[in-house]
């Protein structure tokens, strides 16, 4: 396990961590009443969220396997969350039992899960790096320990961009510039809340996020397409995250209402 500095980090229990009320609505404990409000409040206002969570969680699944299968051995998922069994390594190690994974989130509670985390196969490798999605350099120079960049990544990014700014945060250079530092062959992954599929619902999340103090951005189908200019798009493509490559599980888990999230998975030519 590594982290920016090593440092002792506190947990601010007065205001809500996406990483926590995702926790919640995937019916963990790892969070605080802070954060259960604020989930609590987001389902009522759009009774999508809970299915979004898990319908995230099974596409991170599906297109880790699928990346495994094409034969990546390294993956970098930033944005992490709290652990969810089964996490990515053991999606990746489970299809590639040699596969090597570098997590990186910013939320200190994450950083209290890594050792739960750091329990992979005995022939691939699991680190953690405690960094924010911001810090493109100390997170790939960390990573850097575990992932050779000069060998194909799958570079995870799920149900993240959507907490991040066009203007504040770069989001689109931000992503360029982690898409420009992996190797030929690599892939990327992402899946991003968008308005398009269930306006008011998203709007009155967006405006409760916001409210709370965490920024919050969905995206239409060209915003979100966007982020994969210049690479591969595998099929079917940008779509609606039920329906990429589903299975059985997928299938089933639609006929319960839209989720108004958008996936999609590139890869580097």
């Amino acid at each position: 396990m590594t982290g920016s500095d090593a440092a002792p980090v506190q947990i601010d229990t007065s205001r809500p961590h996406p990483a926590r009320v995702y926790d919640w609505w995937l019916g963990g404990k790892d969070n605080y009443p802070v954060d259960e409000e604020l989930a609590r409040k987001i389902l009522a206002a759009d009774g999508t969220a809970v299915r979004g969570a898990r319908a995230n969680r099974r596409f991170m699944h599906r297109a880790v396997r699928t990346a495994a299968e094409a034969g990546i051995r390294q993956f970098l998922d930033i944005g992490t969350g709290i652990p969810t069994e089964p996490n990515l390594h053991q999606v990746a190690q489970g299809a590639a039992p040699d596969a090597k994974v570098v997590y990186a989130d910013n939320d200190p509670i994450v950083l209290r899960h890594a050792e739960a985390l750091l329990h992979g196969s005995a022939e691939g490798t699991t680190e953690y790096v405690h960094a924010d999605v911001r810090d493109p350099d100390t997170i790939l120079r960390l990573a850097g320990e575990t992932l050779d960049f000069a060998q194909p990544v799958a570079l995870s990014l799920v149900a993240l961009t959507h907490y991040l700014g066009d203007a504040e945060d770069d989001v689109y250079g931000l992503v360029g510039r982690y898409v420009s530092l992996l190797a030929p062959g690599s892939y990327l992954i992402l899946s991003q809340v968008t308005p398009d599929l269930s306006p008011e619902g998203v709007a009155q999340a967006t405006e409760l996020f916001r409210r709370s103090g965490t920024p919050f951005y969905p995206r239409t189908l060209p915003e979100f397409t966007r982020f994969f200019d210049g690479l591969e798009l595998l099929g079917p493509g940008v779509i609606p995250v039920y329906g990429w490559r589903p299975e059985p599980e997928d299938v089933t888990a639609q006929a319960e209402g839209v989720v108004p999230v958008y996936a999609g998975v590139a890869r580097k030519a």
